[in-house]
């Protein structure tokens, strides 16, 4: 008689773990991953187009210098920050390189010739199109950081991710400094 509790107890272990969500955890935790990576890609897709835009201004707006330094510097950041891996620094990477491309773009417009060169145009709806693909991105990561975070904070699930060392994810948001518009100045000195 001493196997057969024995025996029910082993037989009950399989179906309570099934119960305790260990197996949604780790699909929830590869669903965020897989939707990280596709923010880095397209991060990186937006990374890889900036030299080509910034060549093809450089040949139109030799004095605009100082512009071409920000823009480089902020594309190195980003692809600093997406071979970290870290959310936050990949966010905030991403929301300096906007900004440099938005003043390169603000200076285009003393260049009327410029605008209208096709390579240029071309870049530009790239650059446009990537800046839509990294936003369905992000909003696809953080939906899956959402529901996985929800997951792990719910019983019985948050023991089972105490005992996993399942942890929260971060959400890729931008920096609050992105929330007010740059100011512009057109004024030549």
């Amino acid at each position: 008689m001493s196997r057969s509790p024995k025996l029910v107890l082993l037989a009950l272990i399989p179906l309570a773990l099934s119960g305790c969500g260990y197996n949604t955890i780790q699909r929830f935790d590869e669903q965020a991953a897989q939707a990280k990576q596709q923010i880095d890609v397209q991060l990186q897709r937006r990374a890889d187009l900036v030299p080509n835009l910034v060549a093809t201004v450089k040949g139109y707006a030799k004095q605009e210098e100082t512009i071409f330094i920000e823009v480089a510097r902020a594309r190195s950041g980003l692809l600093n920050a997406i071979q970290s891996g870290d959310v936050g620094d990949a966010a905030a990477a991403n929301s300096q390189l906007t900004g440099a491309l938005g003043r390169l773009l603000v200076t285009v417009e003393n260049y009327p010739q410029l605008k209208s060169d096709q390579n240029f145009l071309r870049l530009q709806d790239e650059l446009a199109g990537t800046e839509n693909r990294i936003a369905v991105a992000r909003t696809d990561y953080n939906a899956a950081v959402n529901q996985y975070n929800a997951y792990i904070r719910t019983l019985p699930q948050k023991l089972t991710a105490m005992v996993t060392g399942a942890k929260p994810r971060e959400y890729f948001n931008a920096p609050a400094e992105v929330a007010t518009p740059p100011q512009v100045d057109f004024s030549r000195p």
